[in-house]
């Protein structure tokens, strides 16, 4: 009796895992036939022209150094579309560094052969613009403990205080006053002050995360020795839509920088990509922020940033060139200090998007305004440009007409 339920086992055993075997292979009969979707990606209006990636030169760039990254050379050119080129053309200024003009003779052959691959830009593609209000914009302001009672006041007392609601300082230490003068606004994002890589790509991760909690439609850096133009930063963010690719700014380069791709693969394969010089201010829109978020969110830009061992700006055009394949938009409107700025003179000054000014050693390096205050009261030019830009301001000297 034992030995045949023994073999009665076996039998119903044998025919379980025949049953099973015969099920395996008929199923993928009864499935669906499943091909991956190709989803169509939003491509950014064309105001500024993309480069051809096959026409594109590059140089290498030093790891080694976040110095090296900051030599301004000359000869980058933006092609605007045609109803924006009579506009800018009177106010865009060669000031040196980044020679970036706008005029009517970018419809010939560049001299520079680097550009020989630059496709023009038709009135065919002509971007949708958005209405825009200040309040959309979040506007982070990279700061340090040592600046927070000159270069900050500075700034509130000029721009910030036109867009308190917008802009938030992030810095690296808990100060009551700047707490008491800014509340929520100031974000002490525990990163260390000496000014090293490791510390700018923390301050960056952290202004990232802080805008994608906010829900705004754009998010623009600047550093605490920029002056912001807030009506001109909206009137060029207003000529594209949030919800496309949109990376715009001013390279501090003539060229694409070249780097060890560590993160697709060993670091066996450079990859080469533009980026736009944190020291100018840049803006990036919603829509590409999301796409960033693998590489950036959450304390990712630190570790991406550590792979490719670049600073903070060139890791965010290694994301958005490197990874994501969208091309920055070159503006001329973005100033850092690295630029001759005293060619920056007249009605110009109050085109552009950001201004900037030299440093301890070379205080000279500043725009060229009418003098509302003396050298000594006013030695960037900030109080004169938002006097003769908001006149109205409490503290303004009363312009008499002569």
């Amino acid at each position: 009796m034992s030995c045949s339920c023994i073999r009665f086992s076996k039998i119903c055993f044998l025919l379980s895992v025949i049953f099973c075997a015969v099920l395996l292979l008929l199923l993928p009969k009864f499935q669906a036939n499943w091909r991956p979707r190709s989803y169509p990606q939003p491509h950014p209006p064309s105001v500024f022209s993309a480069l051809n990636k096959s026409e594109v030169l590059s140089q290498p760039a030093e790891s080694s150094s976040v110095d090296n990254l900051n030599d301004e050379t000359s000869k980058i050119v933006p092609f605007v579309k045609e109803e924006l080129i009579q506009e800018w053309s009177p106010h865009v200024i060669d000031t040196g560094r980044s020679s970036l003009k706008a005029n009517s003779k970018m419809r010939g052959s560049p001299s520079n052969p680097w550009y020989s691959g630059i496709n023009h830009v038709g009135p065919d593609n002509v971007s949708a613009k958005e209405q825009l209000e200040l309040k959309d914009i979040f506007i982070a302001v990279k700061t340090t403990r040592k600046y927070h009672k000159t270069r900050l006041n500075l700034l509130f007392q000029t721009w910030i205080s036109q867009a308190q609601g917008q802009t938030f300082i992030f810095t690296d230490w808990e100060d009551p006053e700047l707490r008491h003068r800014a509340g929520d606004h100031m974000i002490n994002t525990n990163c260390s002050a000496v000014h090293t890589r490791q510390a700018l790509c923390c301050k960056m991760s952290v202004e990232y995360d802080k805008f994608l909690e906010s829900g705004q439609k754009w998010f623009c850096h600047v550093d605490d020795d920029n002056y912001v133009n807030l009506q001109n930063l909206l009137s060029l963010l207003s000529a594209f839509s949030h919800s496309q690719d949109v990376y715009v700014g001013r390279p501090s380069l003539d060229h694409p920088i070249e780097a060890a791709d560590h993160v697709r693969n060993d670091g066996s394969t450079t990859v080469k990509f533009w980026f736009a010089t944190g020291g100018a201010g840049f803006c990036i829109s919603r829509g590409l922020a999301l796409k960033m978020s693998p590489w950036a969110s959450l304390g990712s830009f630190i570790s991406t940033a550590e792979r490719i061992r670049l600073p903070d700006d060139c890791t965010i055009g290694y994301i958005i060139e490197g990874l994501l394949e969208v091309k920055l938009h070159h503006s001329p409107l973005f100033h850092s200090h690295l630029e001759n700025l005293q060619r920056l003179c007249g009605d110009a000054v109050f085109k552009q998007v950001t201004l900037s000014y030299g440093g301890p050693e070379n205080k000279h390096n500043v725009v060229s305004v009418e003098e509302m205050f003396s050298v000594q009261q006013d030695p960037t030019r900030f109080k004169s440009v938002h006097c003769l830009l908001y006149p109205d301001t409490a503290w303004c000297p009363i312009v008499t007409v002569k």
